[in-house]
């Protein structure tokens, strides 16, 4: 059985983390703090789930009484906080370990790959409408559990077929994907993810209500539109099957979909502007592509996080 310790007990992590606790099908300890480890020792992990409600005991530790190596770590914070877990996670990494990010975008790869090396790496990520209640309960929003990842090189490893088994044996079922492409399959996320992030929180609306408006659907298309070109002179053009699903998905004018960080800034919190939509206003300028409502998108956010910052909000 695979020893996992999981960065936090949050939304993401506690989630995922949580399924393999409940089905015993790998060896989980959490790396949280002491607020959230109270919790979890007074009320265990409670998530609630249409896939399954469930609420199982949980062994947590703090940085500082960590010891020995486990076979994967779970890396499930945010791109703002990564530094901070790079060095919570470090006496963790042992020869055999493998970090598992499931941050989204790009730019954590190559910091990992410098600071833990490339080779302990895989690239990853999560489809999932999660959030944590102020009491701790985790609550899913919606039927999507889906856990994707793979090595870097594109090669399919033991490791990567061992943590798919673990996974796989729990309620999250085949929605646990094992991959031999995950750089494009990190693309096609990003592109969906930049897309739905720069339009809900300039809007401060859901795709149904942006769809509503007048000029909204045409918009959506156009950022859509950008991001996937901007994928493809990336070397990662978009299959004309996720093209139709996603062009459908941003005319849908009953749709309630929003992106979390939009849930962020209603909430006041911290923001992943620079690692989502900024990062492919980078790729749009380096690739040519017309990076008019990328920039726009981007002031929108930064302006936020300097009002933010000053306690304006």
């Amino acid at each position: 059985m695979a020893s996992i310790l999981c960065l936090g007990a949050g939304a993401v992590g506690g989630y995922y983390a949580g399924r393999l606790v409940e089905a015993g099908s790998a060896d989980v300890t959490f790396l949280v703090r002491e607020r959230r480890r109270r919790q979890l020792a007074e009320h265990g992990l409670e998530v609630e789930s249409p896939c399954g409600d469930f609420r199982v005991p949980v062994k947590a530790m703090l940085a500082e009484e960590l010891t020995g190596s486990f076979d994967f770590v779970l890396m499930t914070c945010k791109a703002y906080d990564l530094d901070t877990a790079i060095t919570s996670i470090r006496p963790a990494v042992g020869q055999r370990t493998t970090i598992v990010p499931l941050l989204n975008g790009f730019p954590h790869l190559d910091r990992l790959n410098a600071e833990l090396g490339a080779d302990r790496v895989l690239g990853g990520f999560a489809s999932i409408a999660v959030t944590m209640q102020p009491d701790g309960r985790i609550k899913h929003l919606n039927d999507w559990q889906y856990i994707t990842f793979g090595e870097q090189d594109g090669k399919m490893t033991d490791r990567v077929r061992l943590l798919e088994a673990a996974l796989r044996a729990s309620r999250i079922g085949e929605a646990a994907i094992g991959v031999p492409d995950i750089q494009q399959k990190m693309w096609e996320k990003l592109v969906l993810l930049a897309t739905l992030a720069s339009v809900t929180t300039l809007m401060r609306a859901s795709i149904g209500e942006i769809a509503r408006a007048p000029g909204g659907i045409a918009t959506m298309q156009l950022v859509f539109e950008h991001n996937a070109e901007i994928a493809a002179r990336s070397g990662h053009p978009m299959p004309e099957a996720y093209l139709a699903q996603y062009r459908a998905l941003f005319s849908d004018s009953s749709l309630p979909m929003t992106a979390s960080m939009l849930r962020d800034i209603e909430g006041k919190g911290q923001i992943e502007a620079d690692h989502i939509v900024g990062y492919m206003l980078e790729r749009a300028r380096a690739t040519g592509v017309d990076d008019t409502l990328h920039a726009l998108s981007y002031l929108h956010l930064k302006a936020y996080e300097q009002r933010r910052a000053a306690g304006r909000l």
